[in-house]
């Protein structure tokens, strides 16, 4: 059962044990279906209030960092890998690099996430056991410093 639906049931009775105690006469059922119908509207205007930040799609917007993600599990999604590193701060975009003509995962990836996040996720997950595969963490390097390490 979702949780929302025995909030719900629990403010109807509730309901309906006060509505009961206000009308004697009424009957039973009237009053839960009352008590269910007033509550059904607190938890809908409840639930209109605006969600916290932590649960909202929106991209985070603060300082972010990018991982670089290896020795994943080739069967690994990105809905996986975001659940895990959103553990640790909010989880901008998840890129798993895929083999160009096989389209086979290469076992490795780039998570781009909070800093804070990040720094928290590189010190608990590096050399941590994900799906039987002993993860590497660490900063990604951006293109430049590559480019300029070769010149």
């Amino acid at each position: 059962m979702q949780k929302s639906f025995l909030i719900v049931l629990a403010v109807a009775i509730i309901g309906a044990l006060a509505i009961f105690q206000i009308a004697p006469d009424l009957n039973g059922a009237i009053a839960f279906f009352t008590g269910a119908i007033i509550a059904s509207v607190i938890f809908s205007l409840q639930s209109k209030t605006p969600a916290s930040k932590t649960n909202s799609n929106e991209p985070y917007s603060g300082p972010t960092m990018t991982l670089y993600v290896g020795n994943l599990p080739y069967r690994v999604h990105e809905g996986e890998v975001k659940a895990l590193f959103g553990e640790f701060g909010p989880v901008n975009s998840v890129r798993l690099v895929r083999d160009r003509k096989t389209g086979r995962r290469k076992g490795f990836g780039f998570i781009e996430m909070s800093e804070v996040g990040a720094k928290k996720a590189m010190a608990k997950l590096n050399e941590f056991d994900f799906q039987e595969r002993t993860l590497k963490v660490r900063e990604a390097k951006s293109q430049d410093s590559d480019k300029s390490d070769n010149a």
